[in-house]
């Protein structure tokens, strides 16, 4: 279970100019670029098919509410995303999607209404990749190729070079900055939610993604 996170530390100043914040912003969310729709085809969109069907049979045996079946749907673009992010893999990432949603489904019960379900759900996939990782005894923060690997479409020399050096700034971050990084500023996790998922304190995911937006922005060299 989630538990509310009430302390707080003090973070650093946002030293950064705001358009410097948001060209770093745009730059990640081109290089990690949106998944808003999951193919009705695909085994994950069997999956959502099927789970639409359960909850309005849960919703009319009074289970769960509609604003729960509601925000559960909408959420899994997102955690495709995180997901995807995460692996590079879009089988493997459609894979931690459906058992995040199946495990969601088995404890729906202790779910609390009116707490946070995003960081709930976001949670229990962080976990499932987590303990995937420590079976296949791999290095949990590395990243190197996976955000390449989520590129759609190569885009000119030039563009390419740029996300290359974006790409490498991103992974020389600390993975602890970098992973609280993504969460905030790709995967659009506000700082609480951010906190809950990573199970620290709001002051702790503030200090990191400023830290964070610093090193990048000294990295590529964008100017104050």
């Amino acid at each position: 279970m989630l538990t509310s996170i009430v302390t707080d530390e003090p973070s650093p100043s946002e030293g950064l100019p705001r358009h410097v914040q948001d060209q770093i912003g745009a730059r990640l969310n081109e290089l990690i670029p949106s998944v808003n729709t999951v193919d009705a085809d695909t085994k994950l969109g069997r999956v959502l098919l099927r789970l639409r069907a359960a909850l309005l049979d849960a919703e009319a045996e009074r289970q769960v509410t509609k604003a729960f079946g509601d925000e559960l749907i909408a959420v899994v673009p997102r955690l495709r995303r995180f997901a995807l992010l995460r692996t590079g893999n879009a089988a493997e990432a459609d894979d931690m999607v459906q058992a995040t949603l199946m495990r969601a489904w088995e404890h729906r019960s202790q779910f609390r209404t009116g707490t946070n379900l995003v960081a709930w759900l976001f949670t229990i996939l962080r976990n499932i990749h987590l303990n995937q990782r420590k079976r296949f005894r791999r290095e949990v923060e590395d990243v190197d190729g996976v955000i390449a690997g989520s590129v759609s479409a190569p885009p000119e020399q030039e563009h390419r070079v740029a996300l290359a050096e974006l790409q490498f700034a991103l992974n020389d971050l600390p993975p602890e900055q970098r992973e609280t990084l993504l969460l905030v500023m790709v995967d659009g996790l506000l700082h609480t939610e951010a906190a809950m998922v990573l199970g620290c304190q709001v002051g702790t995911v503030k200090s990191r993604v400023s830290r964070a937006r610093e090193r990048l922005a000294l990295a590529l060299g964008l100017s104050g």
